[in-house]
């Protein structure tokens, strides 16, 4: 991957010369290849709630960040239609992931973008999210997305880009396969 680093300046305002850098350390100490991050949700009435995010851990460093996201239902499914709901994060999470793939791709490869957009969809049965048929399931059996790229590349490179985020994105991994989720409840 580092080969094809060819920019010594900001493309798509991404800095080549400190991913280099950091594949650099990466590979002399795989140690500071780990990243850990955490959140806290908390429920705030309704069907609505909070998540906090104050930091994430890289290479064993605690590094400090302050955000906070809502989530809400629309009022058709009950809730105050005050922020995006669960289902519109998610899906949020995985295009925001994918598009920092496809653009540091882009720009490992000195491609200049003109245009880079995700669109994704995907269809629930409120059946199975209600319990009310075990044959159903509660979430997607697959989510369909486009991605709109252009720039100065060839359609060749592009395709090749599309394969590396594929290939490389915790979220289309994460959602691309099962996960093993442990659950722990804590009554308080």
């Amino acid at each position: 991957m580092t080969d094809q680093m060819i920019a010594t300046r900001p493309i798509n305002g991404i800095d080549v010369p400190a991913i280099d850098a950091m594949v650099a350390q990466i590979q002399a100490d795989p140690d500071k290849a780990i990243a850990r991050f955490r959140v806290k949700t908390r429920w705030t009435g309704q069907t609505r709630s909070e998540t906090v995010i104050e930091g994430y851990e890289l290479g064993g460093e605690a590094v400090a960040r302050r955000f906070k996201v809502a989530a809400d239902e629309p009022t058709e499914l009950l809730g105050g239609n005050s922020a995006p709901n669960p289902q519109e994060l998610l899906m949020t999470a995985l295009n925001a992931c994918m598009t920092v793939g496809y653009v540091s791709q882009a720009a490992i490869h000195g491609i200049a973008l003109d245009l880079m957009e995700i669109e994704t969809q995907g269809q629930l049965d409120l059946r199975g999210v209600l319990g009310l048929d075990e044959s159903v399931p509660p979430g997607y059996r697959q989510l369909d997305y486009t991605v709109r790229i252009g720039g100065d590349g060839t359609p060749e490179q592009f395709e090749a880009i599309h394969q590396a985020v594929m290939k490389t994105s915790p979220n289309f991994f994460n959602l691309n396969q099962p996960i093993c989720m442990n659950g722990r409840l804590e009554i308080v």
